[in-house]
Protein backbone atom coordinates (compact mmCIF):
# COMPACT_ATOMS: atom_id res chain seq x y z
CA UNK A 1 0.00 0.00 0.00
CA UNK A 2 1.52 3.37 -1.08
CA UNK A 3 1.87 6.22 1.46
CA UNK A 4 0.45 9.48 0.18
CA UNK A 5 2.57 12.68 0.38
CA UNK A 6 -0.09 14.53 2.46
CA UNK A 7 0.11 11.72 5.07
CA UNK A 8 3.91 12.14 5.35
CA UNK A 9 3.43 15.91 5.81
CA UNK A 10 0.82 15.31 8.54
CA UNK A 11 3.12 12.89 10.43
CA UNK A 12 5.99 15.40 10.30
CA UNK A 13 3.73 18.25 11.56
CA UNK A 14 2.59 16.12 14.53
CA UNK A 15 6.17 15.15 15.36
CA UNK A 16 7.38 18.78 15.23
CA UNK A 17 4.43 19.94 17.39
CA UNK A 18 5.16 17.30 20.04
CA UNK A 19 8.98 17.90 20.02
CA UNK A 20 10.26 19.45 23.23
CA UNK A 21 13.79 20.95 23.02
CA UNK A 22 15.61 21.14 26.35
CA UNK A 23 16.01 24.68 27.67
CA UNK A 24 19.75 25.21 27.74
CA UNK A 25 21.48 28.00 29.65
CA UNK A 26 23.46 30.39 27.42
CA UNK A 27 26.72 29.37 29.10
CA UNK A 28 25.94 25.69 29.16
CA UNK A 29 25.43 23.23 26.33
CA UNK A 30 25.03 19.53 25.63
CA UNK A 31 27.17 17.32 23.43
CA UNK A 32 25.33 16.19 20.31
CA UNK A 33 28.18 14.24 18.70
CA UNK A 34 31.76 13.28 19.54
CA UNK A 35 34.51 11.59 17.53
CA UNK A 36 38.13 12.01 16.35
CA UNK A 37 38.80 14.66 18.99
CA UNK A 38 36.03 16.93 17.66
CA UNK A 39 32.84 17.60 19.64
CA UNK A 40 29.61 19.21 18.44
CA UNK A 41 27.69 21.06 21.15
CA UNK A 42 24.11 22.32 21.16
CA UNK A 43 23.75 25.63 23.03
CA UNK A 44 26.65 27.82 24.24
CA UNK A 45 25.23 30.91 22.53
CA UNK A 46 27.71 33.11 24.40
CA UNK A 47 30.83 31.13 23.44
CA UNK A 48 33.71 33.14 21.96
CA UNK A 49 36.05 32.07 19.16
CA UNK A 50 39.11 30.46 20.73
CA UNK A 51 37.43 30.20 24.15
CA UNK A 52 38.31 27.35 26.50
CA UNK A 53 35.37 25.05 27.30
CA UNK A 54 35.01 22.79 30.36
CA UNK A 55 34.18 19.14 29.59
CA UNK A 56 33.33 16.39 32.09
CA UNK A 57 36.48 14.77 33.50
CA UNK A 58 37.03 10.99 33.27
CA UNK A 59 36.55 9.08 36.53
CA UNK A 60 39.15 10.37 38.98
CA UNK A 61 41.01 12.19 36.20
CA UNK A 62 42.04 15.77 35.43
CA UNK A 63 39.41 18.20 34.06
CA UNK A 64 39.28 18.18 30.26
CA UNK A 65 39.34 21.42 28.26
CA UNK A 66 38.41 22.04 24.66
CA UNK A 67 38.89 24.91 22.24
CA UNK A 68 35.86 26.52 20.56
CA UNK A 69 36.85 26.70 16.89
CA UNK A 70 33.56 26.62 14.97
CA UNK A 71 30.76 29.01 15.95
CA UNK A 72 27.51 28.31 14.09
CA UNK A 73 23.85 29.24 14.51
CA UNK A 74 22.95 25.73 15.58
CA UNK A 75 25.84 25.12 17.97
CA UNK A 76 29.58 25.08 18.52
CA UNK A 77 32.33 22.83 17.15
CA UNK A 78 35.21 22.30 19.58
CA UNK A 79 38.55 20.46 19.56
CA UNK A 80 39.36 18.44 22.69
CA UNK A 81 42.81 19.04 24.17
CA UNK A 82 43.22 15.68 25.84
CA UNK A 83 41.47 12.26 26.00
CA UNK A 84 37.91 12.26 24.70
CA UNK A 85 36.94 8.56 24.79
CA UNK A 86 34.84 8.99 27.96
CA UNK A 87 32.67 11.80 26.48
CA UNK A 88 29.14 10.88 25.37
CA UNK A 89 26.14 12.50 23.75
CA UNK A 90 24.12 14.41 26.32
CA UNK A 91 27.13 15.36 28.51
CA UNK A 92 27.11 18.94 29.77
CA UNK A 93 29.69 21.46 28.54
CA UNK A 94 30.29 24.90 30.11
CA UNK A 95 32.03 28.04 28.91
CA UNK A 96 34.88 29.40 31.01
CA UNK A 97 34.89 33.04 29.87
CA UNK A 98 38.63 32.68 29.12
CA UNK A 99 40.24 32.56 25.69
CA UNK A 100 43.17 30.14 25.40
CA UNK A 101 46.07 31.47 27.48
CA UNK A 102 49.55 30.25 28.43
CA UNK A 103 51.78 31.10 31.39
CA UNK A 104 54.69 33.39 30.46
CA UNK A 105 57.77 34.64 32.24
CA UNK A 106 61.29 33.87 33.40
CA UNK A 107 60.08 30.77 35.28
CA UNK A 108 59.60 28.92 31.97
CA UNK A 109 63.23 29.31 30.86
CA UNK A 110 65.07 25.98 30.97
CA UNK A 111 61.82 23.98 31.03
CA UNK A 112 59.96 21.68 28.61
CA UNK A 113 56.23 22.43 28.44
CA UNK A 114 53.22 21.42 26.35
CA UNK A 115 51.00 23.71 24.25
CA UNK A 116 49.06 24.93 27.31
CA UNK A 117 52.16 25.56 29.44
CA UNK A 118 52.05 22.44 31.60
CA UNK A 119 55.44 20.93 32.50
CA UNK A 120 56.64 17.80 30.70
CA UNK A 121 60.15 17.49 32.17
CA UNK A 122 59.23 16.15 35.62
CA UNK A 123 60.84 19.10 37.43
CA UNK A 124 57.65 20.08 39.23
CA UNK A 125 54.88 22.60 38.48
CA UNK A 126 55.70 25.97 36.93
CA UNK A 127 54.56 28.88 39.10
CA UNK A 128 54.18 32.05 37.03
CA UNK A 129 52.36 35.25 37.86
CA UNK A 130 51.51 36.21 34.28
CA UNK A 131 49.59 34.70 31.38
CA UNK A 132 49.10 35.89 27.81
CA UNK A 133 46.46 34.87 25.24
CA UNK A 134 47.85 32.56 22.56
CA UNK A 135 46.17 34.56 19.79
CA UNK A 136 47.18 38.22 19.72
CA UNK A 137 47.08 40.90 17.05
CA UNK A 138 50.56 41.55 15.61
CA UNK A 139 52.14 44.96 16.44
CA UNK A 140 51.24 47.65 13.91
CA UNK A 141 53.71 49.38 11.58
CA UNK A 142 53.82 52.49 13.81
CA UNK A 143 55.17 50.47 16.75
CA UNK A 144 58.02 48.83 14.83
CA UNK A 145 61.39 49.94 13.53
CA UNK A 146 63.64 48.65 10.75
CA UNK A 147 65.74 45.56 11.34
CA UNK A 148 69.42 46.54 11.47
CA UNK A 149 71.02 44.57 14.33
CA UNK A 150 72.50 41.17 13.45
CA UNK A 151 71.45 37.97 15.17
CA UNK A 152 74.65 35.92 14.92
CA UNK A 153 73.98 32.27 14.11
CA UNK A 154 77.61 31.18 14.48
CA UNK A 155 77.35 29.52 11.04
CA UNK A 156 79.86 31.08 8.60
CA UNK A 157 77.79 30.46 5.47
CA UNK A 158 74.71 32.16 6.97
CA UNK A 159 76.35 35.09 8.78
CA UNK A 160 78.45 35.88 5.68
CA UNK A 161 75.94 35.40 2.85
CA UNK A 162 72.39 35.27 4.28
CA UNK A 163 72.56 37.44 7.43
CA UNK A 164 69.67 37.33 9.89
CA UNK A 165 68.64 40.43 11.85
CA UNK A 166 66.91 40.67 15.23
CA UNK A 167 63.18 40.92 14.53
CA UNK A 168 63.42 39.20 11.13
CA UNK A 169 61.53 36.10 9.92
CA UNK A 170 63.90 33.81 8.03
CA UNK A 171 62.56 30.54 6.65
CA UNK A 172 64.65 27.35 6.82
CA UNK A 173 63.42 25.10 4.02
CA UNK A 174 64.48 21.77 2.55
CA UNK A 175 63.73 18.06 2.27
CA UNK A 176 63.83 15.79 5.30
CA UNK A 177 67.30 14.92 6.60
CA UNK A 178 69.07 17.94 5.11
CA UNK A 179 70.08 19.59 8.39
CA UNK A 180 67.22 22.07 8.99
CA UNK A 181 66.95 21.40 12.72
CA UNK A 182 70.78 21.41 12.98
CA UNK A 183 70.88 25.00 11.65
CA UNK A 184 68.21 26.06 14.17
CA UNK A 185 69.96 24.32 17.10
CA UNK A 186 73.36 25.83 16.20
CA UNK A 187 71.71 29.26 16.22
CA UNK A 188 70.19 28.59 19.67
CA UNK A 189 73.55 27.35 21.03
CA UNK A 190 75.26 30.49 19.66
CA UNK A 191 72.93 32.77 21.69
CA UNK A 192 74.66 31.68 24.90
CA UNK A 193 75.74 34.77 26.81
CA UNK A 194 74.02 37.23 24.44
CA UNK A 195 70.87 37.72 26.55
CA UNK A 196 68.64 36.29 23.80
CA UNK A 197 65.94 33.93 25.16
CA UNK A 198 65.25 31.06 22.74
CA UNK A 199 61.97 29.16 22.30
CA UNK A 200 62.05 25.87 20.38
CA UNK A 201 58.57 24.74 19.28
CA UNK A 202 58.43 21.08 18.25
CA UNK A 203 55.26 20.28 16.24
CA UNK A 204 54.32 16.73 15.24
CA UNK A 205 57.76 15.25 15.98
CA UNK A 206 58.51 11.98 17.74
CA UNK A 207 58.90 12.25 21.52
CA UNK A 208 62.37 10.67 21.16
CA UNK A 209 63.44 13.48 18.78
CA UNK A 210 62.27 16.17 21.24
CA UNK A 211 64.15 14.42 24.06
CA UNK A 212 67.26 14.30 21.86
CA UNK A 213 67.00 18.06 21.13
CA UNK A 214 66.65 18.78 24.86
CA UNK A 215 69.69 16.57 25.65
CA UNK A 216 71.78 18.31 22.96
CA UNK A 217 70.88 21.79 24.23
CA UNK A 218 71.65 20.65 27.80
CA UNK A 219 75.01 19.25 26.71
CA UNK A 220 76.10 22.54 25.10
CA UNK A 221 74.81 24.71 27.94
CA UNK A 222 72.00 26.22 25.85
CA UNK A 223 69.07 24.94 27.91
CA UNK A 224 69.76 27.73 30.44
CA UNK A 225 68.33 30.28 27.98
CA UNK A 226 65.81 28.05 26.15
CA UNK A 227 62.14 27.06 26.50
CA UNK A 228 60.98 23.93 24.64
CA UNK A 229 57.29 23.81 23.70
CA UNK A 230 56.48 20.24 22.64
CA UNK A 231 53.38 19.00 20.81
CA UNK A 232 54.51 15.58 19.63
CA UNK A 233 52.99 13.31 16.99
CA UNK A 234 51.17 11.46 19.81
CA UNK A 235 49.40 14.64 20.97
CA UNK A 236 45.93 15.61 19.69
CA UNK A 237 45.79 17.78 16.54
CA UNK A 238 44.41 20.65 18.67
CA UNK A 239 47.61 20.71 20.75
CA UNK A 240 49.78 20.64 17.62
CA UNK A 241 47.71 23.50 16.18
CA UNK A 242 48.08 25.55 19.37
CA UNK A 243 51.80 24.95 20.11
CA UNK A 244 53.36 27.59 17.76
CA UNK A 245 50.91 30.25 19.01
CA UNK A 246 51.70 29.33 22.63
CA UNK A 247 55.46 29.55 21.98
CA UNK A 248 54.98 32.89 20.24
CA UNK A 249 53.09 34.30 23.27
CA UNK A 250 55.99 33.20 25.52
CA UNK A 251 58.45 35.02 23.24
CA UNK A 252 56.25 38.13 23.03
CA UNK A 253 56.42 38.48 26.82
CA UNK A 254 60.19 39.06 26.57
CA UNK A 255 59.83 41.31 23.52
CA UNK A 256 57.22 43.48 25.30
CA UNK A 257 59.63 43.89 28.22
CA UNK A 258 62.35 45.30 25.96
CA UNK A 259 64.32 42.05 25.74
CA UNK A 260 65.35 39.87 22.80
CA UNK A 261 63.89 36.48 21.92
CA UNK A 262 64.36 33.92 19.13
CA UNK A 263 61.66 31.39 18.26
CA UNK A 264 62.07 28.30 16.07
CA UNK A 265 58.92 26.65 14.66
CA UNK A 266 59.93 23.08 13.79
CA UNK A 267 58.05 22.62 11.60
CA UNK A 268 55.13 24.53 10.04
CA UNK A 269 54.41 21.79 7.45
CA UNK A 270 53.18 19.52 10.27
CA UNK A 271 51.41 22.50 11.83
CA UNK A 272 49.46 23.03 8.58
CA UNK A 273 48.64 19.31 8.46
CA UNK A 274 47.26 19.41 12.03
CA UNK A 275 45.13 22.43 11.09
CA UNK A 276 43.93 20.63 7.95
CA UNK A 277 42.90 17.65 10.09
CA UNK A 278 40.93 19.87 12.48
CA UNK A 279 39.29 21.80 9.64
CA UNK A 280 38.17 18.71 7.74
CA UNK A 281 36.74 17.15 10.91
CA UNK A 282 34.89 20.42 11.56
CA UNK A 283 33.41 20.06 8.03
CA UNK A 284 35.00 23.23 6.70
CA UNK A 285 35.22 23.33 2.89
CA UNK A 286 38.60 22.06 1.62
CA UNK A 287 40.72 24.09 -0.79
CA UNK A 288 43.95 23.20 -2.65
CA UNK A 289 45.57 19.94 -1.44
CA UNK A 290 42.56 19.63 0.96
CA UNK A 291 43.92 22.46 3.15
CA UNK A 292 41.27 24.93 4.36
CA UNK A 293 41.05 28.28 2.57
CA UNK A 294 42.46 30.19 5.55
CA UNK A 295 45.71 28.21 5.91
CA UNK A 296 47.63 31.23 4.58
CA UNK A 297 46.08 33.38 7.31
CA UNK A 298 47.02 30.72 9.88
CA UNK A 299 50.74 31.25 9.21
CA UNK A 300 50.66 34.96 8.38
CA UNK A 301 49.03 35.91 11.69
CA UNK A 302 51.61 33.78 13.50
CA UNK A 303 54.72 35.04 11.70
CA UNK A 304 53.66 38.71 11.64
CA UNK A 305 54.01 38.71 15.44
CA UNK A 306 57.81 38.59 15.02
CA UNK A 307 59.03 42.20 15.12
CA UNK A 308 61.61 44.72 16.22
CA UNK A 309 59.72 47.15 18.40
CA UNK A 310 60.32 50.90 18.29
CA UNK A 311 62.44 52.41 21.08
CA UNK A 312 59.32 54.10 22.46
CA UNK A 313 57.84 50.58 22.90
CA UNK A 314 60.90 49.24 24.69
CA UNK A 315 63.00 48.23 21.66
CA UNK A 316 62.51 44.47 22.24
CA UNK A 317 62.72 41.96 19.39
CA UNK A 318 61.23 38.59 18.48
CA UNK A 319 63.08 36.80 15.67
CA UNK A 320 61.32 33.86 13.99
CA UNK A 321 62.98 30.90 12.25
CA UNK A 322 60.11 28.86 10.77
CA UNK A 323 61.05 25.46 9.30
CA UNK A 324 59.28 23.95 6.28
CA UNK A 325 59.83 20.42 4.97
CA UNK A 326 59.57 20.02 1.19
CA UNK A 327 58.91 16.87 -0.81
CA UNK A 328 61.51 16.08 -3.51
CA UNK A 329 62.94 19.64 -3.39
CA UNK A 330 59.61 21.09 -4.55
CA UNK A 331 59.55 24.66 -3.22
CA UNK A 332 56.52 25.47 -5.40
CA UNK A 333 54.08 23.33 -3.37
CA UNK A 334 51.20 25.04 -1.53
CA UNK A 335 52.56 25.47 2.03
CA UNK A 336 56.19 26.27 1.02
CA UNK A 337 55.09 29.06 -1.38
CA UNK A 338 52.70 30.44 1.26
CA UNK A 339 55.39 30.70 3.91
CA UNK A 340 58.07 31.97 1.46
CA UNK A 341 55.73 34.86 0.59
CA UNK A 342 55.24 35.77 4.28
CA UNK A 343 58.87 35.59 5.46
CA UNK A 344 61.80 37.99 4.93
CA UNK A 345 63.94 35.45 3.09
CA UNK A 346 64.77 31.75 3.08
CA UNK A 347 67.72 29.46 3.70
CA UNK A 348 67.29 26.59 1.23
CA UNK A 349 69.01 23.33 2.16
CA UNK A 350 69.50 20.86 -0.69
CA UNK A 351 69.73 17.09 -0.31
CA UNK A 352 72.26 16.76 -3.21
CA UNK A 353 74.69 19.13 -1.47
CA UNK A 354 74.11 17.37 1.86
CA UNK A 355 74.86 13.98 0.33
CA UNK A 356 77.99 15.43 -1.35
CA UNK A 357 79.33 16.30 2.13
CA UNK A 358 78.76 20.07 1.87
CA UNK A 359 77.30 20.89 5.28
CA UNK A 360 75.46 23.09 6.00
CA UNK A 361 73.96 22.18 2.61
CA UNK A 362 72.91 25.73 1.67
CA UNK A 363 71.97 26.39 -1.95
CA UNK A 364 73.34 29.92 -2.31
CA UNK A 365 71.54 30.53 -5.61
CA UNK A 366 67.99 30.59 -4.22
CA UNK A 367 68.72 31.36 -0.56
CA UNK A 368 68.22 35.02 0.28
CA UNK A 369 67.82 37.41 3.19
CA UNK A 370 65.53 40.31 2.32
CA UNK A 371 67.03 42.33 5.15
CA UNK A 372 70.45 41.62 3.65
CA UNK A 373 73.39 43.90 4.43
CA UNK A 374 71.28 46.01 6.82
CA UNK A 375 71.64 43.25 9.40
CA UNK A 376 75.36 42.69 8.86
CA UNK A 377 78.25 44.23 10.76
CA UNK A 378 80.62 46.41 8.72
CA UNK A 379 83.51 43.95 9.29
CA UNK A 380 81.56 41.07 7.73
CA UNK A 381 80.39 43.28 4.87
CA UNK A 382 84.02 44.25 4.18
CA UNK A 383 85.23 40.65 3.88
CA UNK A 384 82.11 38.93 2.48
CA UNK A 385 80.41 41.66 0.41
CA UNK A 386 80.77 39.76 -2.90
CA UNK A 387 80.88 36.25 -1.44
CA UNK A 388 77.26 35.23 -2.06
CA UNK A 389 77.40 36.35 -5.72
CA UNK A 390 80.79 34.70 -6.21
CA UNK A 391 79.58 31.40 -4.74
CA UNK A 392 76.41 31.43 -6.88
CA UNK A 393 78.54 32.09 -9.98
CA UNK A 394 80.96 29.34 -8.98
CA UNK A 395 78.12 26.79 -8.67
CA UNK A 396 76.81 27.73 -12.14
CA UNK A 397 80.35 27.63 -13.58
CA UNK A 398 81.11 24.26 -11.96
CA UNK A 399 77.98 22.77 -13.57
CA UNK A 400 78.95 24.25 -16.97
CA UNK A 401 82.63 23.21 -16.76
CA UNK A 402 81.67 19.53 -16.61
CA UNK A 403 80.88 19.76 -20.35
CA UNK A 404 83.82 22.03 -21.33
CA UNK A 405 87.22 20.58 -22.13
CA UNK A 406 89.29 23.76 -22.43
CA UNK A 407 88.86 26.57 -19.90
CA UNK A 408 90.64 29.90 -19.88
CA UNK A 409 92.91 30.90 -16.98
CA UNK A 410 90.43 33.31 -15.32
CA UNK A 411 87.70 30.63 -15.30
CA UNK A 412 90.07 28.04 -13.86
CA UNK A 413 91.10 30.53 -11.17
CA UNK A 414 87.45 31.21 -10.29
CA UNK A 415 86.76 27.48 -10.04
CA UNK A 416 89.80 26.92 -7.81
CA UNK A 417 88.83 29.82 -5.51
CA UNK A 418 85.21 28.56 -5.41
CA UNK A 419 86.35 25.04 -4.43
CA UNK A 420 88.38 26.42 -1.55
CA UNK A 421 85.65 28.78 -0.35
CA UNK A 422 83.14 25.87 -0.40
CA UNK A 423 85.57 23.91 1.75
CA UNK A 424 86.08 26.92 4.06
CA UNK A 425 82.32 27.40 4.57
CA UNK A 426 81.84 23.79 5.69
CA UNK A 427 81.22 23.55 9.41
CA UNK A 428 80.67 20.67 11.86
CA UNK A 429 77.37 20.52 13.72
CA UNK A 430 77.08 22.10 17.20
CA UNK A 431 80.28 24.13 16.70
CA UNK A 432 79.14 27.72 16.17
CA UNK A 433 82.06 30.10 15.49
CA UNK A 434 82.33 33.55 17.16
CA UNK A 435 81.86 36.56 14.88
CA UNK A 436 85.52 37.79 14.93
CA UNK A 437 86.89 34.33 14.10
CA UNK A 438 84.45 34.08 11.15
CA UNK A 439 85.69 37.44 9.83
CA UNK A 440 89.35 36.32 10.03
CA UNK A 441 88.64 32.97 8.29
CA UNK A 442 86.61 34.55 5.48
CA UNK A 443 89.22 37.36 5.13
CA UNK A 444 91.87 34.68 4.47
CA UNK A 445 89.64 33.06 1.82
CA UNK A 446 88.37 36.13 -0.07
CA UNK A 447 91.81 37.84 -0.06
CA UNK A 448 93.39 34.85 -1.83
CA UNK A 449 95.48 33.38 1.00
CA UNK A 450 93.93 29.94 0.44
CA UNK A 451 94.53 29.83 -3.33
CA UNK A 452 97.72 27.78 -3.00
CA UNK A 453 96.53 25.61 -0.09
CA UNK A 454 95.61 22.04 -1.14
CA UNK A 455 91.80 21.59 -1.05
CA UNK A 456 91.96 18.69 1.41
CA UNK A 457 93.94 20.87 3.86
CA UNK A 458 91.68 23.97 3.84
CA UNK A 459 89.83 22.99 7.05
CA UNK A 460 93.12 22.20 8.77
CA UNK A 461 94.54 25.57 7.59
CA UNK A 462 91.51 27.42 8.99
CA UNK A 463 91.64 25.71 12.39
CA UNK A 464 95.39 26.17 12.72
CA UNK A 465 95.24 29.83 11.63
CA UNK A 466 92.52 30.72 14.16
CA UNK A 467 94.39 28.91 16.94
CA UNK A 468 97.69 30.61 15.97
CA UNK A 469 96.12 34.10 15.90
CA UNK A 470 94.47 33.37 19.27
CA UNK A 471 97.87 32.62 20.78
CA UNK A 472 100.10 35.14 19.00
CA UNK A 473 97.85 38.06 18.01
CA UNK A 474 94.78 38.07 20.32
CA UNK A 475 94.52 41.86 19.87
CA UNK A 476 93.35 41.36 16.23
CA UNK A 477 90.27 39.40 17.29
CA UNK A 478 89.57 41.85 20.12
CA UNK A 479 89.87 44.83 17.77
CA UNK A 480 87.39 43.35 15.23
CA UNK A 481 84.98 42.47 18.07
CA UNK A 482 85.04 45.99 19.51
CA UNK A 483 85.24 48.09 16.32
CA UNK A 484 82.78 45.91 14.34
CA UNK A 485 84.84 46.86 11.27
CA UNK A 486 88.30 46.29 9.81
CA UNK A 487 90.35 49.47 10.00
CA UNK A 488 93.36 50.04 7.71
CA UNK A 489 95.70 49.19 10.60
CA UNK A 490 93.81 45.96 11.36
CA UNK A 491 93.82 45.05 7.65
CA UNK A 492 97.64 45.43 7.46
CA UNK A 493 98.20 43.58 10.73
CA UNK A 494 95.87 40.76 9.65
CA UNK A 495 97.61 40.35 6.29
CA UNK A 496 101.03 40.30 7.99
CA UNK A 497 99.81 37.75 10.56
CA UNK A 498 98.36 35.41 7.90
CA UNK A 499 101.53 35.64 5.78
CA UNK A 500 103.65 34.89 8.86
CA UNK A 501 101.43 31.89 9.73
CA UNK A 502 101.57 30.58 6.15
CA UNK A 503 105.38 30.30 6.26
CA UNK A 504 105.12 27.95 9.21
CA UNK A 505 102.08 26.06 7.82
CA UNK A 506 103.75 25.37 4.46
CA UNK A 507 106.87 24.13 6.23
Amino acid sequence: MAIRSDEIGEILRKRIASFEAPVVDANEGVITSVGDGIVRIYGLEKAMAGELLDFPAPDGGQPIVGLALDLREDGVGAAIMGPYEHLQEGDTVRTTGRVAQVPVGEELVGRIVNAVGQELDGKGPIETSETLPVERVAPGVIYRQRVDTPLQTGIKAIDAMIPIGRGQRELIIGDRQTGKTAVALDTIINQKGTGVICIYVAVGQRSATVAQVAATLQQYGAMEHTIIVAATAADPAAMQFLAPFAGCAMGEHFMNNGRHALIVYDDLSKHAQAYRQLSLLLRRPPSREAYPGDVFYLHSRLLERAARMADSEGGGTLTALPVIETQANDVSAYIPTNVISITDGQIYLESDLFNAGIRPAINVGISVSRVGGDAQTKAMKQVAGQLRLDMAQYRALAAFSQFASDLDRATRQQLERGLRMTELLKQPQYEPIPFAKQVIAIFAGTRGYLDDVPIDRVSEFERSLLRWIDQNHPELEKDIEEQKRITDETDKALRAAIEEFKKGFAG
